[in-house]
């Protein structure tokens, strides 16, 4: 058990971590789409001259957005969870029943993970279409939410296993 303990507490500091500066970097990008948009519709409705690329940089700044709050959501459990069935379950149980799932995320997690690398590298190929940037660089925001996502499930499964094994019913 104290190698559990020492995983969690390794994965805990690094999630927690990657989590403050995922959520500072998610504020600053959602005052730049602001900004973005706003210079759009001065642009397009003050000046009567729209220019091509802030719904676009606005989309890429959304989606890097998304991919930084993902996993700091995920672990402070922000997300729809459906425990009906969990919670009617006998404690031993529901504690196997939320391992045996989060192994199944973390699974699937693993997967996603490796294909968006591959989408990553195959983005290079393209540049986006209003100003001169790979696509990578939007697409390089999958990797990083489904590895932070990965490493926050990664957690999740060793405080499950933990509370498998101790018994309690949340560790």
């Amino acid at each position: 058990m104290k190698a559990v303990d020492m995983a969690l507490a390794t994965l805990g500091w690094i999630n927690e971590k990657t989590s403050k500066i995922g959520l500072g970097l998610a504020w600053i990008l959602v005052a730049l789409m602001v900004a973005s948009i706003l210079l759009q519709v001065f642009m397009r409705y003050v000046l009567n001259n729209a220019l091509p690329w802030p719904e676009e940089a606005a989309r890429a700044l959304m989606i890097w957005m998304m991919a930084l709050v993902a996993a700091p959501a995920l672990r402070k459990g922000d997300f729809v969870a459906i425990t009906l069935l969990p919670d009617s379950l006998p404690s031993l149980l529901s504690r196997l029943l939320r391992f045996v799932l989060t192994c199944v995320a973390v699974a699937i997690l693993v997967v996603l993970s490796d294909i968006s690398i591959d989408f990553f590298q195959r983005g290079f190929r393209t540049r986006a279409a209003s100003f001169d940037l790979p696509r990578a660089w939007i697409y390089l925001a999958m990797a990083v939410c489904y590895f932070t996502m990965l490493f926050v499930t990664v957690e999740m499964a060793l405080r499950h296993f933990k509370a498998l094994i101790v018994g309690e019913s949340e560790v």
